[in-house]
């Protein structure tokens, strides 16, 4: 199953009488350095979305963990139950962005023990389906809560060791801009630069024009020009682990990195990585 679900194919979804068998779905609009988006959805949101807010609900408090850690197992189960999802619910994540912050949700929720047939990312987003037309609501949501129990290990997660050997032995993918990658600029971190043997590859090189995710045969040739071939072991990273689980996703859209070897994320990433001055920081456009 593709991890990616189409605003026709969602709303044929949500348009089924037997609620039970709809699917949860989350609104997970952000944006860096703010102001919160919180009050976009509660201007319009998909009719029965929840809004769950990347900071405060989908990574732990910031610290030497990096800015957005992975939240405890026991938060992220209070959140997901008062989201309503329970351990048979399908979960479908949308943003207004590049897909990424939806990716990161996508991710937690394949680390939390949700099966890959379970969980998906709004091809496209809010403004996809705005763009087709469909309807919005201002409405407030009360879900029903949910029973899922969050069992972590379904997602392989990196740390700062791991990360770094793989960068040496691998392949490790940074999904942050050239510019930052570089070393050009650093407008959120401590210092420039990036992991030294990391290549870089911009999470905004997974969708197009029209802000949908491009299709598996156009990622496969994306990431075979970064020497990603489906066989060997590969990783991502970004400032602090959003736009690196968009990598993420788009291996495994691509073939990459199938369902039972998935690519590793680091989720500490830059903001980690960074924080630490005995790390070493390569700067220019090679690894």
């Amino acid at each position: 199953m593709s991890p990616l679900l189409t605003p026709t194919d969602l709303a044929r979804w949500l348009s089924r009488r037997d609620l039970r068998h709809r699917p949860v779905v989350l609104d997970v609009r952000w944006r860096l350095g703010g102001p919160p988006a919180k009050a976009d959805y509660e201007t319009g949101h998909l009719s029965g979305a929840v809004y769950v807010d990347l900071d405060t609900e989908l990574a732990g408090a910031p610290g030497a963990g990096g800015r957005h850690p992975l939240p405890s197992p026991e938060r992220l189960g209070a959140v997901l139950r008062g989201a309503g999802v329970r351990a048979d619910s399908a979960v479908v994540a949308y943003d207004d962005g590049n897909g990424s912050v939806a990716a990161r949700a996508w991710w937690l929720l394949r680390w939390a023990g949700l099966a890959p047939e379970q969980v998906a990312v709004l091809d496209g987003g809010f403004a996809a389906w705005v763009a087709e037309g469909r309807a919005v609501s201002a409405e407030p949501v009360d879900p029903e809560p949910g029973d899922v129990v969050v069992r972590p290990g379904g997602m392989p997660v990196l740390d700062v060791e791991a990360a770094a050997e793989l960068a040496r032995t691998g392949i490790l993918l940074d999904a942050r801009a050239e510019a930052r990658y570089r070393g050009d600029t650093e407008p959120v971190d401590s210092r420039a630069g990036h992991i030294p043997g990391a290549r870089n590859a911009p999470a905004t090189g997974n969708v197009g024009p029209d802000g949908r995710w491009l299709d598996p045969e156009a990622l496969a040739a994306r990431f075979a020009a970064l020497g990603v071939d489906g066989t060997g072991a590969v990783g991502a990273y970004c400032g602090s682990g959003v736009n690196a689980a968009a990598l993420v996703l788009a291996l495994e859209h691509a073939g990459l990195a199938p369902e039972d070897r998935p690519a590793g994320l680091y989720v500490g990433s830059w903001s980690q990585w960074s924080a630490d001055p005995t790390r070493p920081a390569a700067t220019g456009s090679r690894p």
